[in-house]
């Protein structure tokens, strides 16, 4: 997977060189709401990059929150525009986490040990990708390059 992004990274660099730094950097903010477009519906599936299911929640973990509701999806807020922000430039553009967020995320993404609460015993999470490229992200970024290198 790191091999086909690194290609796919020195082919669309070479191309994308040949646009002046205005267009550049649009087109780098417009590839990068898609990207968030698509990792807000992976999320969503919960599913990882490769297509697998994300790991369970614990059993005896209780899914009632305020008012009786039942919370069903895990990391409901975590896909909001609000916590997964876009940065992008003429040289490039990001995907990510930021803020008090970004630590309980990292700690999904990798299966790192967090501390649930105050006083609790550390807790070993299961590793849940919540960031990553699918194959159809890598095709429609390739596309994405053509399409406007050729319109």
């Amino acid at each position: 997977m790191s091999q086909d992004l690194s290609a796919l990274e020195d082919w669309a660099t070479v191309l994308l060189n040949r646009l002046d730094s205005n267009e550049r950097r649009k087109f780098m903010g417009t590839l990068a709401q898609e990207l968030r477009r698509s990792q807000r519906q992976r999320i969503t599936a919960q599913r990882n990059p490769d297509g697998t299911a994300f790991a369970p929640r614990k059993p005896k973990q209780t899914l009632r929150g305020k008012q009786g509701r039942i919370k069903s999806k895990m990391f409901t807020k975590l896909r909001t525009a609000r916590y997964l922000k876009i940065q992008s430039s003429g040289v490039g553009f990001s995907v990510e986490f930021l803020g008090r967020v970004a630590r309980m995320a990292r700690v999904h993404q990798y299966g790192l040990k967090d501390r649930p609460e105050r006083g609790q015993a550390d807790v070993r999470y299961e590793a849940r990708q919540l960031l990553g490229f699918t194959e159809q992200e890598l095709e429609t970024i390739r596309n994405a390059v053509i399409d406007h290198l050729a319109g």
